[in-house]
């Protein structure tokens, strides 16, 4: 039954966007023609009625966001912070999915914290609000513990949550199927691991265990970040459905007249916004998967409160320096290191032109400079770098998805503040320190050095290793694949010790 299950789900979606008036906001914002305007009016129409009504009181989109359940609020959650790329006016509706969506009843909600934390809820609580934000998976409530008097916010999941968004993932596994039948060209960019990484990432939000252990590894990495918080956890009263956190009062981060009313510097923020976010993915290689203005607030001394820790982006070494040097090519307009980049990595197939791929990304790249970020179309940008990597046959990078979703998303909360900030100008001096201390004669010898480490734990089993492989070359019967392997990662071992202890004592 799952297959017609999602075509009804999916024809439902179009029918949903049709009746609540949302199909024609949505065709407006990403600038649809006119033939694939009058193609999808046509398909969706005859089936208007299967469409949900929503909540009438809602502007078309939100409405129909809203109704068709939390995935696709998670959808416009992204597009609210691309105003660039969906119209000042639809960002501005959209944002309401970020925290301010109808709550479940606070009856449902004590029950939920009675069962989870197996107390009774008159000795956790002296007081407990009303809920103060309710997102697409959960709901935020003020409260005072009985125990030392303090003020906390407690983070519950939605009733039914995960039957919901199980829905949801498989409607859109069966969409990404559809598209890699029909249109055979998509495979490269790999929609069905778009849609694997997707759930896993929902999937990590739906236990908050899980979020709360995100929670305090981000705030021991940021530590000593000025100008930020993490609130604190308070690990006996969270659990699978409930998160306490301590309450960090502050201004939501996406109401410009209220940070100007504080007397905060909105450039300033801007672009601290984005160093933060840099310095969390290169330096550390743990940062926030969801930046949008929801989870970010402005406490009165100017520090941002980051919160929602559920989606949080992780990446190793060589990605991080990678990208590093991805970005410094581009600011310095070195595009020819660029495309080596992309090539060195197996970004880019082997067999493509370099110098071609080189010219495609200046074409991307010199616009941007020296021009005032308001006349940037993200929306342009965002389809010619599409036709580059459709034209050199570039797949899609599924552990870079979130880190490039987040960087949109960090770049549109940043433009929300200030719509003239240049984004490369503020990334500059961050990348700049991370290439120093990642590229060059001190991470040479740090890498050394930790290669050396490596092999000394090896190093009392390198000559029976050696000795096994000689043995086994001199013999005249083929080892198998696996021996083989072995034979050959000696040799390597052996030789990386010798060249790898060479350099350190050179380099002392």
């Amino acid at each position: 039954m799952r297959g017609p299950h999602n075509i009804i789900r999916l024809i439902r979606t179009g029918a949903t966007l049709e009746r609540t008036g949302a199909m024609n906001v949505v065709l407006d914002a990403f600038d649809v023609g006119p033939v694939l305007r009058i193609t999808f009016r046509t398909l969706v129409w005859p089936f208007r009625w299967l469409g949900y009504k929503g909540d009438m009181s809602s502007p078309p989109a939100v409405r129909a966001l809203s109704a068709l359940g939390p995935a696709y609020i998670k959808f416009g959650q992204v597009l609210s912070t691309r105003p660039d790329v969906v119209g000042d006016e639809l960002a501005v509706q959209l944002r309401v999915l970020q925290d301010k969506l109808p709550p479940f009843s606070m009856r449902e909600a004590k029950e939920t914290l009675q069962k989870e934390l197996g107390q009774p809820f008159d000795k956790l609580f002296l007081s407990f609000s009303e809920p103060v934000a309710a997102a697409s998976l959960a709901q935020v409530h003020r409260a005072t513990l009985v125990e030392g008097g303090d003020t906390v916010a407690v983070k519950i999941l939605r009733p039914g949550i995960e039957k919901a968004f199980r829905k949801d993932i498989d409607a859109f596994y069966f969409a990404a199927r559809a598209i890699e039948w029909l249109s055979p060209a998509s495979r490269r960019l790999r929609p069905m691991d778009v849609i694997t990484h997707f759930e896993g990432v929902v999937m990590g939000e739906l236990d908050l265990r899980l979020e709360s252990a995100a929670a305090a590894e981000f705030a021991a990495n940021t530590e000593g970040d000025a100008g930020f918080q993490v609130p604190y956890v308070r690990w006996h009263l969270s659990g699978r459905r409930v998160m306490t956190l301590d309450w960090a009062e502050g201004t939501n981060i996406g109401v410009n007249d209220a940070l100007d009313a504080a007397g905060h510097d909105r450039r300033a923020l801007a672009a601290r916004v984005l160093e933060l976010f840099l310095q969390h993915a290169l330096r550390d290689g743990y940062f926030h998967g969801d930046m949008h203005q929801g989870n970010l607030k402005v406490s009165e001394n100017g520090d941002i409160i980051a919160y929602d820790f559920g989606i949080m982006g992780r990446i190793d070494e060589y990605t991080r320096r990678v990208y590093a040097e991805i970005l410094f090519g581009f600011i310095r307009k070195d595009y020819r290191r660029v495309a080596e980049v992309h090539f060195e990595a197996g970004y880019v197939p082997a067999d493509r032109d370099m110098d071609e791929f080189a010219r495609a990304l200046r074409a991307v790249g010199e616009p941007i400079f020296g021009m005032d970020a308001s006349r940037i179309s993200m929306g342009r940008l965002l389809t010619y770098l599409f036709e580059v990597t459709e034209r050199f046959g570039m797949e899609t990078r599924t552990e870079l998805i979130l880190l490039q979703r987040t960087m949109v998303v960090v770049e549109g909360v940043a433009r929300s503040l200030d719509p003239h900030m240049n984004i490369w100008q503020v990334a500059r001096p961050v990348v700049e320190d991370y290439i120093k201390e990642s590229i060059g004669p001190k991470a040479l010898l740090r890498d050394l050095t930790s290669t050396a480490r490596i092999l000394a734990r090896f190093g009392p089993q390198l000559p029976r290793m050696a000795e096994e492989a000689l043995i086994r070359r001199n013999n005249p019967a083929p080892p198998p694949k696996p021996q083989r392997r072995i034979a050959r990662l000696s040799w390597m071992a052996l030789g990386a010790g010798i060249v790898g202890a060479a350099w350190i004592i050179s380099a002392l």
